[in-house]
């Protein structure tokens, strides 16, 4: 079964910093792709960053709005992926939910990500 857990959001006022941790049980982080989305209230949940499937990092992407302040990492050891986010906008703030692409795909796939599991997503506030 897998289950994701959350930790670390909160409220910080502009141009500050937050580190969101993702831990995660019952993920093959030898294959698994990994990523964070967000979402504001009455509009539709975005990907804000991840690894694609394959087990490497060789296939990260951003979206545009936080490339360059933000960075997706994990530690396969504790299981664990975070997304550090620094210079933090008031436009950052959203509940951010992390999610996992746990699908099979024959070994020779890697790249994608189509998250199949999901968090239960931290809020984050930004004050200017």
């Amino acid at each position: 079964v897998v289950e994701l857990v959350e930790s670390g959001g909160g409220s910080v006022q502009a141009g500050g910093s937050l580190n969101l941790s993702c831990k995660a049980s019952g993920v093959d982080f030898s294959r698994a792709g990994l990523g964070w989305h967000r979402q504001v209230e009455g509009l539709q949940r975005e990907l804000v960053a991840s690894i694609g499937v394959g087990g490497t990092d060789k296939y990260i992407t951003y979206s545009p709005s936080v490339k360059g302040r933000f960075t997706i990492s994990r530690d396969s050891a504790k299981t664990t992926f975070y997304l550090q986010m620094n210079s933090l906008k008031s436009e950052d703030s959203a509940v951010y939910y992390c999610a996992v692409d746990v699908r099979r795909y024959p070994d020779h796939i890697t790249g994608g990500y189509s998250p199949n599991r999901w968090g239960q997503g931290t809020q984050v506030t930004v004050s200017s």
